[in-house]
């Protein structure tokens, strides 16, 4: 049996900042969910995939045996302090590069930040709804408006690795493909402004089609939301498939679209990335939530996606532990995947470390122009 190591080293080619403060045990909690409920009467959201798969990888980091319970993981999380914990998470994961979505707010750390506690390079990427409402706060007119988009996202493309839009939250991914008109950007730009609170959601779609249209003639990499998500989105309507019609209108720029998450819809999202030269792929979001199925999941989005379009990311988001558990099921689950293949003699072992290498850093370091780790 030749065994396929998973690559000691990732890029992660989509997260967030971590929690700066101390967290009580309902907001821990709160983070291993993407439902706004409580969990069941009797339970925790420790009775999750993610929950054991948290319980499984991330207390060995802070010196407590595998599947401690989870009372005795928390008061040594507190032992230890926010700092101490943090800095041995996220230096236990093997990641060198991350990419930070800067759009969500609440008390995450700064890319800088991240970069100093894990040992890794930042680099940020710049959601396109929220430099708009940005934007929108200090717009006096709707030409002022137009103005202000047309510089921030230029200005934004001097630094950012890339552009995210969750367009699939504030509108659905079925929108129309063609870039709006310089006369309906206005009249959205008036309509928006006129009917807006100071810090209000962009999701007008005329609006929303420009900001992705005025990313796309950056250059820069396009990430889009796709697949399942917290309950402000309608899952039916975050398919990738839906995309279709944009993708094909993209496809002449060059400009490297990025779907990203993708489940359940990982097929439809394989599909698009094996059909379209700039499209690629991850299971970013679903790999630490479906814990245990991690390896069915990569699995059934290897059966089509080439092996030059799937990239690694954790999407984690305000706990550190999300980033060590992503990394440690997405390694283990890529090993045993491709040593399962090279053990019936579809692949040789020389081919299943290349593929490893490129799933887990070399895409993602050609998508976004990474120089390699130690460069």
């Amino acid at each position: 049996m030749d065994t396929i190591e998973a690559p000691a080293r990732l890029v992660d080619h989509h997260c967030h900042g971590v929690a700066r403060h101390a967290l009580t045990e309902a907001r821990f909690a709160s983070y291993l969910t993407e439902s706004d409920a409580p969990a069941a009467p009797g339970t925790t959201f420790f009775d999750t995939q993610l929950g054991f798969a948290l319980r499984r990888w991330c207390p060995p980091a802070l010196g407590l045996p595998a599947h401690c319970p989870a009372a005795d993981y928390l008061a040594r999380r507190t032992e230890l302090g926010t700092d101490e914990t943090t800095r041995r998470l996220l230096r236990a994961t093997g990641i060198t590069d991350l990419l930070v979505d800067t759009g969500l707010s609440g008390g995450l750390t700064t890319p800088a930040r991240l970069a100093t506690v894990s040992g890794a390079r930042a680099h940020e990427i710049v959601r396109l709804e929220t430099l708009a409402e940005a934007a929108a706060d200090a717009a006096g007119s709707a030409q002022e408006l137009v103005t202000l988009l047309a510089s921030g996202v230029h200005d934004a493309a001097g630094t950012a690795i890339a552009f995210k839009s969750v367009i699939g939250y504030r509108h659905g991914l079925d929108f129309a493909p063609e870039p709006p008109t310089d006369q309906e950007v206005r009249r959205a730009a008036d309509r928006w402004l006129a009917g807006r609170r100071p810090g209000g959601r962009l999701t007008d779609p005329v609006l929303l089609r420009h900001l992705l249209w005025t990313a796309v003639a950056t250059g820069r990499p396009l990430q889009f939301h796709t697949g399942f998500g917290d309950p402000d989105l309608r899952l039916h309507r975050c398919d990738p498939l839906l995309l279709t019609d944009f993708l094909r209108a993209v496809r002449p720029t060059g400009c490297p679209v990025v779907l990203l998450h993708t489940y359940p819809y990982h097929r439809n999202a394989a599909y698009l990335s094996h059909a379209y030269a700039h499209v690629h792929t991850d299971i970013g979001l679903a790999v630490p939530h479906v814990g245990a199925r991690a390896l069915d999941v990569l699995a059934e989005t290897l059966e089509l996606a080439p092996f030059g379009k799937l990239m690694f990311s954790s999407d984690a988001y305000g706990l550190p532990e999300l980033y060590l558990t992503a990394t440690r099921l997405f390694g283990r689950a890529l090993g045993r995947l491709l040593s399962g293949w090279v053990d019936d003699g579809a692949w040789t072992a020389g081919d299943a470390r290349r593929v490893a290498d490129l799933i887990a850093s070399g895409n993602a370091r050609r998508v976004y122009g990474l120089e390699p780790a130690g460069a």
